[in-house]
Parts: C-alpha cells; sequence; structure tokens
C-alpha cells in the first residue's frame, strides 16, 4: 500500500493544516516551527500563510524546486500515480484543494488522499 496514515499536528489535528503538516514531515521540522516559518513568510509577502506562493516560497527558501505536473491528463494523474512514478526522494503535493507529503514512493496523511489529483510539486534537493 502507498498510503500511510500520518499527522504531524501536536493536538492530533486533522483538518485546516494539511500545508503545514505536510512541510513539517517533508523537512522534518516539527509542526510549530513549520507553522511560524510559514506565518513570517506571510508576514513579510502581506499575504496569507495558506496562499500557495506563501507557502512555496517557504518551500523554497528551503532547499526545494517547484515542478508543475504536464498536462497530459489533467484529471486522471493521482498521488498515487505520482508516488509510483517517483519512488526515490522528498515531494510536496498541492491538488486545488489539499497538500500532502510523499516520501520514496508513499504518501503520509491524516486520510487516503491518494485519488486526489496534484496540480504542482516540490521536491526536496538532495
Amino acid at each position: 500500500m502507498l498510503f500511510e496514515y500520518h499527522n504531524e499536528n501536536p493536538v492530533e489535528a486533522r483538518v485546516g493544516d494539511c500545508t503545514v503538516r505536510a512541510i513539517a514531515f517533508a523537512t522534518d521540522q516539527s509542526w510549530e516551527t513549520t507553522y511560524w516559518g510559514i506565518c513570517f513568510e506571510g508576514f513579510i509577502q502581506h499575504d496569507m500563510p495558506s496562499a500557495n506562493n506563501v507557502w512555496g516560497a517557504y518551500l523554497m527558501s528551503l532547499g526545494f524546486e517547484r515542478f508543475v505536473i504536464p498536462n497530459t491528463c489533467p484529471s486522471c494523474y493521482t498521488v498515487k500515480d505520482f508516488c509510483r512514478d517517483n519512488p526515490k526522494g522528498t515531494f510536496v503535493l498541492a491538488t486545488g484543494s489539499h497538500v500532502v507529503c510523499a516520501k520514496n514512493g508513499r504518501y503520509f496523511d491524516t486520510w487516503d488522499s491518494g485519488n486526489e489529483v496534484p496540480i504542482l510539486y516540490y521536491k526536496r534537493k538532495d
């Protein structure tokens, strides 16, 4: 199975903080460090921490690179497919409404988001 339950949130919250949870797990940081880092980036940009440009800039400041999923099948390429195609590495995948961490061919989340369709991703430079 490609899915593994993981909740980085210190009080086991399961909604509203998927971006923080995914980035914390991908960067091996605590939830709190990640939360404040994203908030500070939002402060710098005068934008909300949940904005894609804010948390994306935060990831890039930590050495991640941004990529767009090719538009060859915009509604059929899933998180599961991405994991099968990328068996090595650490990634943060963004769908239209969710963010999930994938590491070494598996995705880690509080629910099975494997059928979600990613539109872009960030890859950790090794």
